[in-house]
């Protein structure tokens, strides 16, 4: 890297190589009067801090090029007119999994050096500016992502899975769990739910983080949830049994009474495919989801052919895993951004030197749908 480094880069290198754990986040009092200075500063850190992540990485390759893609169907849409609040739905990669778990056979350990991933990850989600960030896989929570998005504006919630595989690597840095960001500009926390998974009423190593929130713009509610669900193949009746409870949870959590149900997204790696029980069970739950890159296809209607490719001693896995769930009557889909080629994806899969994970990242722009209520 140039000797020029800037003030902030140097702020973000101390944010990013401080002590690996701290205390329990705790939301801080909000202010409904959010100051829009505030709101242009923040824009102006990110842009440097994206400009600050490319000088970091200059001895890697670009990252492939994504396309936003709008569906036909928005221009049948009745908007209300409050902005599109984008989603993005990342499983990052545990460090310590990467290193010392997964078993990425055609992946060099140099790419997945975290003095340089960490970095990678960070331009992706710079990138995109998402307003609803929803990560899995995340064990560098307190001494990354947690300080860094705080700098940009952003509230954070965490919850480490209860025996999380990191724990046996030397050398971890704690466990990983979900994480949930939210834009303090465009949002105000109601309140927040933090789930261990259960299945035949016993508890689970999976965890979910579920956020009310009231849109600052509109004065409307929307509920957001994050998840990681068990993972490999012969688990699918314990990965259907904790879809099972997380849509009873998020049933009991958005039920509003005179007024109906607040619209919800759900993000999450399923570790399922769209053959799977669970993913059934979200597609015809009484909650009124459908999932959002289904909407990528030419008859809206079938999943993206992977959303994660890995290779690993066992062989080349090509697999449709991650999610966003939405409540289609109350939210419309406005543009999703387009999965990378093969070409760029490349023959040795992810992750990589270009790619930080071996999850690809899921971003979709949503509105509010008009209330028949406001349209008489």
């Amino acid at each position: 890297m140039g000797s020029n480094s800037s003030r902030l880069f140097t702020m973000l290198a101390k944010s990013l190589n401080s002590a690996p754990l701290a205390q329990p986040d705790l939301y801080p009092e909000e202010n409904p009067e959010q100051d829009l200075d505030q709101e242009d500063q923040d824009e102006v850190y990110a842009e440097q801090l994206l400009r600050d992540c490319v000088e970091a990485l200059q001895r890697r390759p670009a990252r492939p090029h994504r396309d936003l893609i709008y569906p036909r169907s928005t221009a049948t849409c009745h908007h209300s007119h409050t902005p599109s609040i984008r989603v993005m739905q990342w499983n990052i990669l545990a460090q310590a999994l990467g290193e010392g778990k997964d078993g990425f056979i055609r992946c060099p350990l140099d790419a997945l050096n975290w003095e340089e991933r960490k970095f990678l990850i960070l331009e992706e989600i710079l990138t995109y500016r998402p307003d609803v960030l929803c990560l899995q896989e995340v064990d560098h929570y307190y001494d990354t992502f947690q300080p860094v998005l705080t700098s940009l504006g952003y509230q954070g919630s965490f919850l480490a899975k209860p025996w999380s595989p990191c724990l046996d690597v030397e050398q971890n840095n704690g466990p990983d769990g979900c994480a949930l960001f939210y834009r303090r500009s465009r949002f105000a926390l109601l309140a927040t739910a933090h789930l261990r998974l259960t299945a035949m009423m016993l508890p689970t190593n999976q965890v979910a983080i579920v956020v009310m929130l009231r849109c600052r713009s509109s004065g409307r509610s929307l509920c957001v949830a994050v998840t990681h669900l068990k993972a490999r193949s012969g688990w699918e009746m314990l990965r259907s049994a904790q879809g099972t409870n997380l849509l009873q949870n998020l049933r009991n959590i958005t039920a509003a009474g005179r007024d109906g149900t607040v619209p919800l997204v759900v993000c999450g790696d399923f570790n399922a495919e769209p053959s799977e029980d669970v993913y059934r069970r979200f597609s015809s739950s009484p909650l009124g989801l459908d999932s959002a890159y289904k909407l990528l296809s030419p008859d809206g209607q079938t999943e993206p052919a992977f959303t994660s490719w890995k290779i690993r001693p066992s062989g080349e896995s090509r697999s449709t895993l991650d999610y966003i769930w939405y409540s289609h009557h109350a939210l419309s889909v406005d543009s999703l951004l387009a999965l990378p080629s093969e070409e760029q994806i490349g023959p040795d899969r992810l992750p990589s030197y270009h790619y930080p994970s071996d999850h690809v990242s899921l971003l979709c722009d949503v509105s509010f749908r008009q209330e028949v209520h406001r349209l008489m």
